[in-house]
């Protein structure tokens, strides 16, 4: 069982890793085009993770219904079922393509930039919109071969995908100097690879398995409406982050700073955690299409473990390195300061993201959707009071932390009690 785990989850973290890596490059790259130009990328990149993050449904619920269909012994059905969730992301990006290219001014007047800024930064969301039908074909494409068990693919089209993302931004931006324009379509183009090596998969698939590659609107609806509660649950963790940047940004530069900070240090550990979440998708929809009921139990048991003991790993590893982490990031005296006390919570935190982690994904594996979709409500209802009370108490960046605390351990009893219990055991295909 843990051979089976790490088998999926390595090479899921390698993946999870290899695009904001390959950002980083990004980055440096319009780096030397000059500031506005890096502030441009960072108003439409906002803009555009927000969008891939409420998307990420297409990857996690195909995930859950191949795994399951593969379980059942019905690879035809799985990869039927994965066909959907690929011709869904097309509608769904297409139908993003038509309204954000009128509505980008209005996105990049949101985040407030400058008029210097904003011209740059719509220049680079509109190109990139034309990215989007492929990112969310990768994002399906994804969680059809998780369903299929397979996370090593994947990985080398992230790192393919995003290595040719580097090399064509170098290209466009250095070479032939297209300005953040080249910077755009070597996104798209490289984009729009990865998502044509997906599609070849799978259809390289169906044709093994007899399966049917045109749309079906009922296969296609159905992928909507199970993908709705993932969009839900997804939105709220949105409006969790977004309500802790607000209030930390109500504090002060140094605050903001720290946060953001602290912010980056926990995604980054959120990846290694989300990597075994990614194989309880699999693990669990593969068990409970096969009617397994111990095997499900046996390996939720056994990823939990997992969990605790990386969260402790990297605990103690955020602890440990709490003195010297402000020298890495250069960070002012007062940054340090803020810093150094809030990473003793996030610390804290990491055992119980753990647990929270995991079970997220093996209820995800288990096609239990609407729960998570009312209980990512109920966990930002108990959230909410808490960082309202301390904006209004006037408290500082520790507090806010622990009322990001308070949230985690929502999603621990919320979470930890479904999965307690029998109600989300629901076998076959």
């Amino acid at each position: 069982m843990d051979r089976e785990i790490l088998r999926l989850a390595v090479p899921a973290f390698g993946a999870l890793v290899a695009e904001p890596l390959f950002l980083l490059v990004d980055y440096a790259i319009v780096g030397r085009i000059g500031t506005s130009a890096v502030g441009a990328l960072g108003v439409a990149g906002a803009a555009l993770g927000t969008l891939v993050n409420l998307c990420v449904f297409l990857a996690y619920g195909t995930t859950a219904a191949v795994a399951r269909q593969v379980g059942a012994g019905n690879p035809r059905q799985g990869i039927r079922m994965g066909v959907d969730g690929l011709w869904l992301a097309v509608a769904i990006g297409v139908g993003i393509v038509v309204v954000g290219w009128p509505l980008a001014p209005v996105v990049v007047e949101v985040f407030g930039a400058s008029p210097g800024l904003a011209a740059q930064a719509v220049t680079y969301l509109r190109i990139s919109l034309f990215g989007v039908p492929a990112l969310l074909v990768v994002l399906a494409g994804t969680g059809v071969l998780r369903g299929l068990q397979d996370t090593v693919t994947p990985l080398v089209v992230s790192v393919g995908s995003f290595a040719l993302n580097a090399v064509l931004n170098a290209w466009f931006v250095l070479g032939l100097g297209f300005g953040i324009a080249g910077s755009a379509w070597g996104t798209v183009l490289a984009q729009g690879l990865g998502a044509a090596v997906y599609v070849v998969v799978v259809v390289r698939g169906a044709r093994r398995y007899g399966a049917p590659l045109r749309p079906d609107l009922a296969g296609i609806r159905a992928a909507g409406t199970a993908g709705f509660a993932l969009l839900v649950r997804t939105a709220c963790l949105r409006v969790v982050l977004v309500v802790a940047s607000v209030a930390a940004t109500r504090m002060g530069d140094a605050q903001i700073a720290a946060h953001a900070i602290a912010f980056q240090i926990w995604t980054l550990m959120a990846f290694a955690l989300d990597a075994i979440a990614i194989a309880g998708q699999a693990i669990t929809g593969r068990a409970l299409g096969a009617g397994d009921v111990a095997a499900t139990r046996a390996a939720t048991a056994r990823m939990v473990v997992w969990g605790v003991g990386s969260g402790v790993v990297l605990g103690v590893a955020t602890a440990v390195a709490r003195p010297w982490v402000p020298a890495l990031f250069d960070a002012e005296p007062r940054v340090a300061v803020e810093l150094a006390a809030v990473l003793w919570i996030v610390a804290l935190l990491q055992p119980i993201a753990g647990v929270v982690f995991v079970l997220d994904g093996v209820l995800i594996g288990a096609g239990d959707r609407r729960y998570l979709a009312w209980a990512g409500v109920w966990t930002t209802l108990a959230f909410l009071p808490a960082a309202g009370l301390v904006v209004y108490a006037g408290g500082g960046l520790v507090a806010l932390w622990l009322a990001i605390g308070v949230w985690m351990a929502a999603r621990l009893v919320t979470l930890g009690g479904r999965a307690y219990g029998d109600s989300w055991l629901v076998t076959g295909g």
